[in-house]
């Protein structure tokens, strides 16, 4: 976390062990995504209800580098909010998962704007080839993952771009695409704003 952790407590005394209790959850969130801005987490116990002893509220606010995500645990949500450590860890576990589809939406939106690998032919048989990917990685395909026909048109250094899946024996091809040396490669998922 970049910012140190704001504890705040409202309507109650200020407690040494919620506050360890806190810190404890909250040097979690790195694991979930290790560039957490700051977090700020503010427990209050609102006026006495006619339960026994006091119900407790609890928000985390996370702050990340596009936004601010916000987990609360109120009183009218949960009747088990009279156990103080109940109520930190049902918000904390709230703020975990949100974290985690955050970095899942990341992730998605990254590999959206990667172009797929590519690579060259290194060899050429009758039903199959292998690509030196270039990441230095070698990947087998089968003839008929060559797209239009184009198994019979490939030479050994043509260039390739291609979906990799994982096979029997390692990294395979599922899909290749011969690259035209008269044009540069573009993603096919681009959508050009003249279309």
């Amino acid at each position: 976390m970049q910012l140190p952790l704001e504890i705040t407590f409202r309507d109650m005394e200020p407690s040494p062990a919620i506050e360890q209790r806190i810190r404890q959850k909250a040097s979690k969130l790195d694991r979930y995504f290790d560039r957490v801005m700051s977090c700020r987490v503010m427990v209050e116990a609102p006026h006495r209800h006619k339960h026994k002893g006091k119900l407790y509220h609890v928000r985390i606010d996370v702050t990340v580098p596009d936004g601010e995500l916000v987990a609360s645990r109120s009183p009218d949500e949960h009747h088990r909010h009279t156990d103080m450590n109940a109520v930190i860890r049902d918000a904390f576990d709230a703020i975990y998962k949100q974290l985690d589809a955050y970095v899942g939406r990341l992730r998605s939106d990254v590999k959206l704007h990667e172009p797929p690998p590519h690579g060259r032919v290194t060899e050429l048989f009758d039903d199959h080839g292998t690509i030196d990917a270039a990441d230095g990685r070698q990947i087998y395909f089968h003839r008929n993952s060559v797209v239009d026909d184009g198994f019979e048109h490939l030479k050994v250094g043509s260039e390739v771009w291609f979906a990799e899946e994982k096979g029997e024996e390692g990294p395979q091809a599922s899909t290749v695409h011969v690259l035209d040396h008269h044009h540069i490669y573009e993603d096919p998922t681009h959508k050009h704003p003249n279309l």
